[in-house]
């Protein structure tokens, strides 16, 4: 009889990769950028090298994002600050899943700038 070790721990730099890709559904499908990198981090979290710091930095990133929208929406009245911070909430939400999707991809560790660290 053979004894599987299911503690073993994987380095798949792919997976890490997809998962920041994963935040870009937003803008294909406008909705999903925060499920399925959350399904992904989950179910991958204890098997994968380095799964649990991404997949906190992404969940992170997501819930910040959030957070800046809904504080843009009242500022629209504020002379049209919101605007402007949801332009950057856009900009931000699309560039860095693509900077850590190339960095995951190398090895790196992720790093999302003006996040709230709420994990």
């Amino acid at each position: 009889m053979e004894v599987i070790n299911h503690t073993t721990v994987r380095k798949d730099t792919t997976l890490l990769s997809v998962a920041h890709l994963t935040q870009l559904l937003h803008y294909v499908t406008g909705f999903g950028g925060f499920i399925v990198p959350l399904i992904i981090w989950l179910a991958s979290r204890k098997s994968v090298e380095g799964m649990d710091e991404h997949g906190r930095a992404i969940i992170n990133l997501q819930l910040s994002l959030l957070l800046y929208i809904i504080l843009s929406i009242p500022a629209i009245l504020l002379l049209g600050l919101g605007i402007l911070g949801l332009i950057a909430v856009g900009i931000m939400g699309f560039v860095l899943p693509i900077v850590n999707a190339v960095k995951a991809a190398n090895g790196e560790s992720p790093s999302y700038f003006m996040t709230i660290k709420f994990l």
